[in-house]
């Protein structure tokens, strides 16, 4: 398969949701204060700025793993990252988040082009589906996944992407399969899942330089530049 094949005979299409699709004014940070909060970290202390600074590296992978890595045990990941989750669903109901430029309508382009689009997060379901709901987009997309739709293991493991591989049945092979994300933690699960394309995009956590050290292979602007891509355009 040639590269050119690679782009144009994409027919399933894997978007990240906040950071890609989705944009969220910065609301992982505010809820992740909450969280702290609840475990005893205070904002302004060193400890606090460590999580934080480990938060914001971390973007792009399931937050109850985040979690597990800043809490230690089981039971006071669970809680910081229920506190995460209520807090981080309590700001979408509040109306502050919306869909990035152009982001809308690409995947409508996508699904008229006759592609399949899946939707994938690090949140849990109930905060999926909370922005969901607050955008709209229920049923703009046959498939939506969370970690847990997937045995557990959210990126950079590729199991989102290999699960929305077999439930839709779009592709033959796994490089019909293009993964899009803000960080580097989506291209490293595309990369590990196999996928013909891996494009980071420029309006999240992560730029350029951590796409192309996680195996990107492409960069866009915007999600709002794939229909152009996928349809051969340079």
């Amino acid at each position: 398969m040639t590269h050119a094949e690679t782009t144009t005979d994409i027919r399933l299409v894997v978007l990240d949701m906040a950071g890609t699709t989705v944009a969220d004014g910065g609301l992982v940070e505010r809820a992740f204060a909450v969280a702290a909060a609840e475990l005893g970290v205070r904002e302004g202390t060193a400890e606090h700025a460590e999580h934080l600074a480990h938060v914001r590296a971390t973007m792009g992978e399931s937050k109850i793993s985040v979690f597990r890595h800043l809490f230690g045990d089981e039971e006071r990941a669970r809680r910081a990252n229920a506190a995460f989750e209520k807090a981080y669903g309590e700001l979408v109901d509040g109306g502050l988040i919306a869909p990035l430029p152009g982001a809308r309508e690409a995947v409508g382009e996508l699904l008229a082009s006759g592609r399949t689009v899946v939707l994938t997060t690090g949140f849990a379901r109930t905060t999926q589906d909370a922005i969901l709901a607050a955008l709209g987009w229920r049923d703009l997309v046959p498939l939506t996944l969370c970690p847990a739709d997937a045995g557990g293991r959210g990126r950079p493991f590729p199991d989102m992407v290999l699960e929305a591989f077999l439930r839709t049945k779009a592709a033959e092979d796994v490089r019909q399969v293009a993964v899009v994300g803000d960080t580097s933690y989506d291209v490293l699960s595309g990369v590990r899942a196999g996928a013909g394309l891996v494009a980071g995009v420029r309006t999240g956590a992560h730029g350029d330089e951590e796409f192309r050290a996680a195996g990107a292979t492409h960069v866009l602007d915007s999600v709002a530049g794939l229909p152009a891509l996928l349809a051969g355009a340079r």
